[in-house]
């Protein structure tokens, strides 16, 4: 059978294949430590899970509105209200099928065949699959690690063409967990504006910052399309829940695409997410970025004392992008190498980009510290 041929342009995870080879290699016994699944280990806060629990119990478990619940877009916007001092109308938040579905529904409203749109190399693969999707052209922009692995205003504007639709940025970042500050933002806007584009901002791993806390791009301009998501600070990855802030102006448009492609957000997620901003629930989510933070702290030295260089360290998300040229010429193949003969699952950085993907690998401190000393102790004995 004859596929489309954009099909052609879409590669799968590779990582995926390494956690099939992790899984067999558990199956016969073997243990592995698990430091590529970028989703937090931590279970969903219990108050989510007891609002979930009395809505189904109640029977009525029907659709929303395709925009989402309307008491659950007014806590979105009074998190941000609270979080950032920022003023968001609820009426410009579309609940969504996780921040996949989100930029599915951003991108879906802008992108025509032929666009093309700026993302960041290394950056997250879907994002440029998308586009693809869409019939667009993702154009990739190689970011270097002096600049903390993101793009410059100047970068921009060099790479923008008649046929440039817009730029998508992420704050922080998959897979380097950098982040751009507010000036920073300010001037992607900035470049952005003045020639007509669209600047949309992926701020999924906002709340899991250290050190320092991440300013939103809403709080530069109305005009910007944000996208966020339940999954990594709330600890609701399986629930497959997120949300869009875009344009007063561009709701309508988006919400009759969200109606076509999915009807509605899922009702149990939805109702179980409004107990996601409890005083009760914040102050558990605080802990657990916390410990997120002593994990950090103990794998960068660890991985910089086994060898590898941490060129742009990592202020939010929960991922180390290492540079391992000093120790192969093959990320892939140490990766693979890796799982069978260490016992440690590492993504490589072929599924993030054409920018060196061979001289770096990305580790997730996804795992608890005992589990991240025991990875640490295997790759010292593998690279011995």
């Amino acid at each position: 059978m004859k596929l489309a041929n954009r099909m052609n342009e879409i590669a799968p995870f590779h990582v995926m294949e390494l956690m099939a080879k992790a899984k067999a290699l558990e199956n016969a016994g073997r243990s592995v430590i698990h430091m590529e699944v970028g989703e937090p280990d931590f279970p969903t806060p219990e108050p989510v899970i007891a609002a979930a629990d009395a809505f189904i119990r109640n029977g009525r478990v029907f659709y929303t509105s395709a925009l989402g619940l309307p008491q659950l877009r007014e806590a979105i916007a009074g998190f941000y209200a609270e979080r950032y001092g920022v003023n968001v109308a609820p009426e410009r938040i579309i609940v969504t099928a996780g921040a996949s579905g989100a930029l599915l529904l951003a991108l879906g409203a802008l992108i025509n065949p032929g666009d093309e749109l700026l993302l960041p190399d290394p950056g997250y693969p879907c994002n440029r699959h998308f586009t693809r999707l869409f019939e667009g052209r993702p154009m990739p922009l190689k970011v270097r690690p002096e600049q903390g692995y993101q793009p410059s205003a100047e970068d921009v504007a060099t790479a923008w063409t008649g046929r440039t639709r817009g730029l998508l940025v992420a704050s922080p970042a998959n897979p380097t967990g950098t982040m751009l500050d507010r000036n920073r933002l300010t001037e992607l806007w900035q470049v952005v504006a003045a020639r007509a584009g669209v600047l949309l901002v992926d701020e999924i791993y906002h709340g899991l910052t250290y050190g320092c806390d991440a300013a939103t791009a809403l709080s530069i301009s109305e005009d910007i399309f944000v996208i966020n998501s339940f999954s990594k600070y709330f600890n609701m990855t399986g629930w497959r829940l997120g949300w869009l802030v875009a344009p007063r102006d561009c709701v309508r448009d988006i919400e009759k695409l969200a109606q076509n492609l999915f009807i509605s957000p899922s009702a149990p997620a939805q109702h179980a997410a409004l107990a996601a901003f409890n005083p009760e629930t914040i102050a558990l989510l605080e802990r657990r970025r916390a410990e997120f933070q002593a994990r950090r702290d103990l794998l960068l030295p660890g991985l910089k004392n086994l060898g590898f260089t941490i060129a742009a360290e990592p202020a939010g998300a929960f991922y180390i992008y290492a540079d391992c040229s000093q120790l192969s010429t093959d990320s892939y193949a140490l990766a693979s190498q890796l799982i069978e003969k260490a016992g440690v699952a590492i993504t490589p950085g072929l599924d993030f980009g054409e920018n060196a993907p061979e001289r770096h690998l990305r580790f997730a401190y996804t795992v608890a510290r005992n589990q991240l000393e025991e990875g640490l102790m295997r790759l010292a004995q593998y690279f011995k």
